[in-house]
């Protein structure tokens, strides 16, 4: 049980983190880079297209529980740590109350799922004329 309780709180510090993350992305004293490299880890985070495929045995959660982490590290060091703490604050006060809602990043990922079934859709199309 103390494992299960210590795997929710580390879920939990992890969800904070994320949402600052997305605050101080959000935020105008955060470098251009920073703010590139946090969309990119929340693209990648939320995409349902990973690096190694998940139905890969073991290999497949091995990316996210990899480079996710090290992504997020990677911007926690990039970001101006004033910067960083007012997002953290703002992150606690807000978690519970609302969820950060991205319309533009759902329509990307609609978008590149379209792209995809259609891709799927012409290439079996074009082996069945080549077939008959």
């Amino acid at each position: 049980m103390a494992f299960l309780a210590e795997l929710k709180q580390r879920a939990r510090h992890l969800k904070a983190e994320t949402f600052a993350l997305y605050l101080a992305a959000r935020d105008p004293r955060t470098p251009w880079y920073a703010k590139l490299l946090v969309a990119g880890i929340a693209a990648y985070a939320f995409s349902p297209i990973d690096l190694i495929p998940d139905f890969v045995p073991v290999l497949g959660y091995l990316d996210d529980l990899i480079l996710i982490p090290m992504g997020i590290a990677l911007a926690i060091k990039l970001i101006p740590h004033s910067v960083l703490a007012d997002c953290r604050a703002r992150a606690i006060e807000n978690i519970q109350n609302e969820k950060p809602v991205s319309r533009v990043a759902g329509a990307v990922i609609v978008v590149i799922w379209l792209l995809l079934a259609a891709l799927c859709f012409v290439w079996a199309y074009e082996a069945f004329m080549e077939q008959s």
